[in-house]
């Protein structure tokens, strides 16, 4: 943190929040609430005069509530800038006639009560998000009396409690009677790997910091039991397994069974009972004190800044990579990248890897100077906008822009726009084209896949990062799927438009398969939500003009589904099989009788 405080190339904004993010790629405008300190950072010196005189005191919620800090006071040791900070809400000085003793004893005058929050606007050609984690609050797992019992601490408080610069200068005590413990209790996965409360993945990082608490417990009062009560234990890293082996030889009682219920004794000790799956019954444990090794949780701002940067999360809350192997710190959105526990639980060296990858692919992106766009983008035939601003909705990068007022037609920013083509498939009035994706072209590859024997077809509709690749995948794996498939390659499900699947049953397509990224895995953040509607939208029409609905599927299939491609094949040549001659003859005419009503007049 000093370092970063140094570095003539890094500009720290402390106390700040940002609020607003809008542009693109290499020109993004971020605006940024920097909220009053009320201590000049220039000025002070962190000499503590101001603390030591101010009357209000508050629980340090650096050293999780075990320790007071004043109203006036520096955040934490090292803290950069090295300047205190008031929080005025619970100040007295705000009212200087209630008291002022800080301001008094401030040699440096350092102290402005009438400081105020400003907006700072910052042009930037790349965000890199490392927003962090929160502990697990372990509160509503009533059953472990973290509220109710004193000596029932989080691994978060029990780390400033043991740590040399925590508030009993690393001694270790109960709280209740501020003696040596005889016997510490930790519980894994509180709040991790459950369905009822918190969450249900593993948060990494609780297994190797409960064994390495017992080691530095073991370290320096090696008379203490030391029970761990675990799921499983997971010590995958360099050098874990070493770790958790010495901790076992040191004493360490691993006990496999999670407490059902606790009690406190007349001692405040606290009674824990355990099923033992070893033993076929119910054990009682006897502790001084009791540990709750917590889990971890997405941060509280990470809704907003999905909301702010368009960006994707996964079903735990964190944000969502654009590829999990390819591109692992790579947002969705082009020039936004992850770092740290953004991304999802992580330890020190995982995440201190992770921003060195984003560093670096941050250089890559913009030591240049100027930006690469992709050829892949939409184009605005502005004769044809009517100013729907269907266009705008729909697009999941903001890539769109339309003036309504002053009539000025849909403008499309290539720097902005990744290719998707929903855009063009939502388009009522055929006024946007993609570019090496035109509706010519997809449409003459349908034309050409049901030329010869067009009944004896599965046409399908596959995206290029996901139910194509998957049908790649099939090949390289030597799956045999049946003949009939004819494969219509596009960027995004999204940019499958309505007239390529009645131009398909037009032509005489039994059976047709419009197939993309699974939900929440978009390459494109959100479009194949587009071409659920849509798909819904023409299976009802299909209902009205006498066409069974069941001819159009919709299906996901991943990169790695290969096997899954394949299977669908399969299950679509047999759909195929059970279309009739006559049926797709009816629907050819139906849909002939439909194209002349539509047809402009000569």
């Amino acid at each position: 943190m000093t370092d970063a405080g140094r570095h003539p190339g890094i500009k720290l904004l402390t106390l700040a929040e940002v609020i607003d993010v809008k542009g693109y790629v290499g020109n993004f405008e971020v605006k940024i609430l920097k909220k009053a300190r009320y201590v000049s950072e220039k000025d002070c010196t962190a000499c503590g005069e101001c603390a030591r005189v101010c009357p209000v005191v508050r629980p340090d919620d650096f050293d999780s509530g075990l320790s007071s800090r004043r109203a006036i006071y520096s955040p934490f040791p090292q803290a950069v800038p090295s300047a205190y900070v008031i929080n005025i809400n619970e100040c007295l000085g705000h009212n200087p006639v209630v008291c002022a003793k800080c301001v008094e004893v401030c040699e440096k005058q350092c102290i402005n009560f009438h400081m105020s929050d400003e907006e700072v606007v910052e042009k930037v050609g790349g965000i890199v998000v490392a927003t962090g984690m929160e502990p697990y609050d372990p509160t509503e797992l009533d059953e472990y009396g973290y509220t109710r019992y004193e000596n029932v601490l989080s691994s978060l408080e029990f780390e400033r409690l043991v740590s040399a610069g925590g508030p009993t200068g690393g001694e270790l005590i109960r709280p209740s009677d501020r003696k040596v413990p005889k016997s510490i209790g930790f519980i894994q996965c509180v709040g991790s790997r459950s369905e009822r409360k918190g969450g249900s993945y593993c948060s990494n990082i609780c297994c190797m910091n409960t064994i390495k608490s017992t080691l530095v417990l073991k370290e320096h009062y090696p008379e203490v039991d030391i029970k761990v009560f675990y799921i499983d234990i997971r010590a995958f890293g360099k050098g874990f397994e070493d770790l958790y082996k010495k901790s076992r030889s040191l004493g360490v009682q691993y006990i496999r069974g999670l407490p059902g219920s606790l009690v406190e004794t007349a001692d405040n000790g606290l009674r824990v009972a355990v099923d033992n799956g070893a033993m076929g019954k119910i054990v009682f444990h006897d502790l001084d004190m009791l540990v709750l090794a917590v889990g971890v949780q997405p941060s509280r701002t990470t809704k907003k800044l999905q909301e702010m940067l368009g960006l994707q999360l996964t079903s735990d809350g964190f944000f969502l990579e654009a590829h999990p192997k390819l591109q692992p710190v790579d947002a969705a959105t082009r020039g936004i990248f992850f770092a740290g526990c953004a991304e999802g639980p992580k330890d020190i060296k995982e995440s201190v890897t992770q921003g060195s990858a984003a560093a670096g692919r941050v250089a890559r992106l913009l030591h240049r100077g100027e930006m690469l766009s992709e050829p892949i983008t939409a184009e605005v035939a502005a004769e044809k906008c009517k100013l729907c601003n269907r266009c705008v909705e729909v697009c999941p990068y903001g890539a769109i822009s339309i003036d309504v007022k002053r009539r000025i037609p849909a403008s499309v920013n290539p720097a902005a726009c990744a290719g998707c083509g929903t855009c063009a498939a939502e388009c009522p009035f055929d006024a946007i084209a993609m570019n090496h994706f035109t509706d010519e072209q997809i449409l003459g590859q349908v034309d050409e896949a049901l030329s010869e024997g067009p009944e004896k077809r599965v046409l399908v509709f596959a995206c290029n990062w996901c139910s194509y690749a998957g049908a790649d995948y099939a090949g390289v794996s030597r799956l045999q799927y049946p003949p009939s498939v004819r494969l219509v390659r596009t960027m995004c499900s999204g940019r499958v438009d309505e007239s390529f699947i009645w131009e398909g049953f037009a032509k005489g397509a039994p059976v047709i398969l419009v197939s993309g990224c699974h939900i929440g895995d978009c390459h494109y953040i959100n479009a194949n939500k587009w071409t659920v509607k849509r798909v819904e939208k023409i299976r009802k029409k299909m209902e009205v003009l006498g066409i069974r609905p069941e001819r159009l599927r919709l299906e996901w299939v991943s990169a790695a589904e290969g096997i899954r491609f394949a299977a669908l094949m399969q299950e679509m040549e047999t759909l195929r099989s059970g279309v009739s001659s006559e049926e797709i003859a009816k629907t050819v005419e139906v849909l002939a009788k439909r194209a002349a009503k539509s047809a402009p007049a000569a």
